[in-house]
């Protein structure tokens, strides 16, 4: 696989504070790449030394295979980033700042063009107005426009949902999916809305104390310890009984009328299955869920003590 942002022994020191701590990763080329880290894990430092912003103090990054440090120009014009809050001029209309942007970085700036941008971004009705005029999540879009006018094959988000409503997040969720699935883009998204990156990341690494804790495909991590399996049932009642006489009873989470949730891995999912349904306890539904919030609670935390 094609490796897009190769980071290798990446450090940073503030003084006595050390930011990033020996990180390194790997983003292949396709990823949407969850980023995910505390707050002070040294997620916006790591973000600011991948666009050139800071300079580590050792390590090396390698982006589209050259190294940065000595090929930041023609790296940097295939990279579109949101770092923090972004910037406009407010008297001016969307529409206006794209383009003026545009021509500071040399990219297309016709009219259909910027048309196109705001209008996957959900501001193309608004192009006309100013944007003093726009609350913090049209700003946000309007950031993410800026991002994407000239194409770029790696993204890079730093929290680009910040200020949005549950509408206004699913639309930068269905965009990101967009930009990933139909024009083949590389994302690398740092997030602390952690259901949001579930939804979205293919791979992902969790950060702490700038250093790694876990990085790998989102499905094999969320997979990979106990998960709160429910199985839906005709009979709960028998079931309890039934359980009541195993070992299985100590892995039972919870009961309702119609379902019992287990803590249990996935080599344990068929074994309950089979005691129910060898005692004719008719199981209807097998639902397998472990969220990235308990997963990310779990490894920060462990890497704390």
């Amino acid at each position: 696989m094609e490796k897009i942002i190769e980071i290798t022994h990446l450090t940073k020191h503030y003084k006595d504070l050390t930011a990033v701590n020996d990180l390194s990763l790997n983003v292949y080329k396709g990823d949407v790449f969850g980023f995910l880290g505390p707050n002070g894990a040294g997620k916006s430092t790591t973000i600011r030394m991948l666009l050139t912003l800071i300079s580590p103090t050792k390590g090396e990054i390698n982006i589209f295979g050259k190294n940065l440090n000595k090929n930041r120009n023609d790296i940097l014009r295939k990279v579109g980033a949101i770092v923090e809050k972004p910037d406009f001029y407010g008297y001016l209309s969307a529409y206006k700042n794209l383009e003026i942007l545009g021509r500071i970085s040399g990219c297309d700036v016709s009219k259909k063009r910027i048309m196109e941008i705001l209008e996957l971004v959900g501001l193309d009705k608004r192009y006309k107005s100013k944007v003093k005029t726009f609350s913090h999540g049209m700003k946000q879009r309007l950031g993410l426009a800026q991002a994407l006018l000239h194409d770029p094959e790696l993204i890079i988000l730093d929290e680009p949902t910040t200020g949005l409503d549950p509408q206004g997040m699913k639309e930068i969720r269905d965009l990101i999916n967009y930009l990933s699935k139909e024009k083949n883009k590389t994302i690398f998204l740092s997030s602390h809305i952690l259901y949001e990156v579930e939804l979205v990341a293919n791979r992902m690494v969790i950060i702490n104390k700038g250093a790694t804790k876990v990085e790998g495909l989102v499905s094999d991590l969320l997979n990979a310890a106990n998960l709160k399996v429910t199985f839906g049932l005709t009979s709960v009642t028998e079931a309890k009984i039934l359980l009541g006489q195993t070992q299985w009873i100590n892995k039972v989470d919870s009961f309702t009328e119609t379902k019992i949730v287990f803590s249990i891995n996935h080599e344990e999912i068929p074994l309950v299955n089979k005691l129910l349904v060898e005692n004719n306890i008719a199981v209807n539904s097998i639902v397998p869920m472990r969220s990235l919030e308990e997963y990310f609670l779990d490894i920060t935390e462990k890497s704390s003590t």
